[in-house]
């Protein structure tokens, strides 16, 4: 085995046991190789696990890697998901579908697009760790930031946000008219309540 097949084989088994999408640099630093070297050796193991037609894929997201199953096995691992996990509701989807399209963003932001109240949909979207609270806008009362997770890109089969289906010519229309919006205060709950 040459040294760049003992990285890239050190990088999957990294990848396998971590508990969360790990960076360049960490992995670098833990191989003992420059980053450079890591980027090379992760990309390199990303063309091999799609080439050879295996059930994984090294999945990036901004410098965060991890190991996610191919879309190629998905029909056959459904049965197996859909007993983890429930169905999203329609309006659990269309709120995803804001925060995927609009992120970062605030649930403020996601309201004004779907025209309700989002907070039930924005909590169990969170609690399923397709979105994740990333930072405080800078404006008044600082509302929460949030972003897809790469939870979200496994579940949706993709290997990163550059993957996402171009918006109809309505939504973009509504996302459009919705950020005139951003500028103004955040009214306090004058939104009609959503079930969810």
């Amino acid at each position: 085995m040459t040294v760049a097949e003992e990285l890239g084989a050190f990088f999957e088994a990294l990848l396998f046991i971590a508990e969360r999408p790990l960076t360049t640099g960490e992995m670098a630093q833990l191989a003992g190789v420059p980053p450079v070297q890591a980027e090379g050796a992760l990309a390199t193991l990303a063309e091999d696990l799609a080439d050879d037609g295996r059930g994984l894929r090294l999945q990036r997201h901004d410098d965060a890697w991890q190991l996610v199953t191919a879309p190629e096995v998905g029909a056959r691992l459904a049965a197996y998901a859909a007993r983890e996990e429930a169905r999203l509701s329609p309006a659990a989807l269309e709120a995803l579908a804001v925060v995927a399209y609009r992120q970062p963003c605030t649930r403020g932001d996601v309201d004004r697009v779907r025209g309700v109240d989002s907070d039930y949909v924005i909590r169990s979207l969170l609690h399923r760790r397709l979105i994740a609270e990333i930072g405080r806008r800078d404006t008044p009362g600082r509302p929460a930031l949030f972003a897809t997770t790469f939870t979200f890109l496994e579940r949706f089969g993709l290997t990163s946000l550059d993957d996402l289906p171009a918006l109809s010519s309505d939504a973009a229309a509504a996302t459009a008219a919705a950020t005139l919006t951003d500028a103004a205060a955040e009214p306090a709950d004058e939104h009609p309540s959503d079930a969810g």
